[in-house]
């Protein structure tokens, strides 16, 4: 038995410590961040254990060869199954960009588990858009991709930065397949990942690209990813990207119209995860190349942008790889 799953006062107190500090829509305070990293050795007892059968010169991947949960990395965005996955969908130059990293990784994850094959379900929350739903509806899958109903899209703005689906016409933009072909292997459907509906049906797979952050809160992006694995078949695969804290594992922006993620909060979303029977891999490490290690500020030039600076943190992106058993 883990150490994570015995009672502990000393545990509960600081989890309820770190759900508060959670709560908090205060941007980055190097005292706080430098005053509350000298907690970490009282938790440290109380994290789950890394998976340990993890290849050791490939950040992100297990010795089996499959991608397990980490975070955005400049050895995989360039690695050649990324690099032919995003070939695919398109994209002929390729950029130091995390969202490519985001949009490759999930495709690669789903491949290499068998999902992107014909006859396969599958679902996308907040799709904007991605080029994702014709790229699976090209691989013969039977694609439901929803987004959030347009009157509140504007209101939070995704409509006014074309960040926002509102119809089916706007996802095969790339021409990835034929508009026959798409109009009979994707279908639209407006959802609000806070209130999923009862009767979206069940999917082989489903992803989110960079969008559970955006819920209002870290609790309810938690919420989400538990009420959506509801809709995952057995044997499913769920593959979603969020925004991730590199600063802090106590001290967040977590609060608001877009919110960090600590390590300890995707432990909290794999015990959930686990306790529904499902099974989830992490690897922690970070890249440590120049590219990895540049954070790009405000206005964001972008023209390296693995990590990013938001409410004062540096970030990047984090992917999940959740497998239903």
């Amino acid at each position: 038995m883990r150490i994570s799953n015995l009672p502990s006062p000393t545990r509960d107190c600081l989890r309820r410590f770190r759900e508060r500090l959670g709560r908090s829509v205060r941007d980055a305070d190097p005292e706080w961040i430098n005053a509350l990293s000298e907690i970490d050795p009282l938790w440290e007892p109380f994290r789950q254990p890394v998976d340990s059968d993890l290849d050791p010169t490939r950040i992100g991947v297990g010795r089996d060869g499959q991608l397990v949960s980490c975070a955005c990395n400049r050895q995989m965005l360039y690695s050649e199954d990324l690099v032919e996955r995003l070939q695919e969908m398109g994209y002929g130059a390729m950029a130091t960009h995390r969202k490519y990293w985001e949009f490759g990784f999930i495709a690669q994850a789903l491949k290499e588990r068998g999902m992107l094959v014909a006859g396969k379900r599958g679902v996308g929350f907040a799709v904007g858009q991605e080029p994702l739903p014709s790229y699976f509806g090209s691989m013969g899958c039977e694609i439901l991709a929803t987004d959030l109903e347009q009157e509140k899209a504007s209101e939070k703005g995704w409509v006014a930065t074309n960040q926002h689906a509102q119809s089916i016409t706007q996802l095969n933009r790339l021409g990835l397949m034929s508009d026959a072909d798409f109009r009979q292997r994707v279908r639209f459907r407006n959802v609000d990942m806070n209130h999923i509906p009862a009767d979206l049906g069940v999917f082989d797979f489903m992803w989110s690209s960079c969008s559970f952050e955006h819920l209002g809160g870290i609790h309810l992006g938690k919420e989400f990813i538990w009420n959506s694995f509801d809709h995952l078949a057995p044997g499913g695969v769920a593959v979603h990207t969020t925004e991730y804290n590199l600063d802090s594992d106590w001290v967040t922006a977590g609060l608001g119209w877009s919110v960090l993620f600590r390590r300890a909060d995707l432990e909290e979303i794999a015990e959930g995860v686990r306790s529904r029977g499902g099974r989830i891999r992490f690897d922690f490490r970070l890249g440590d190349t120049p590219d990895d290690l540049h954070v790009d500020l405000p206005p964001y030039p972008q023209k390296v942008h693995l990590r990013l600076q938001l409410s004062g943190y540096a970030s990047t992106s984090f992917g999940l790889i959740i497998e239903k058993n």
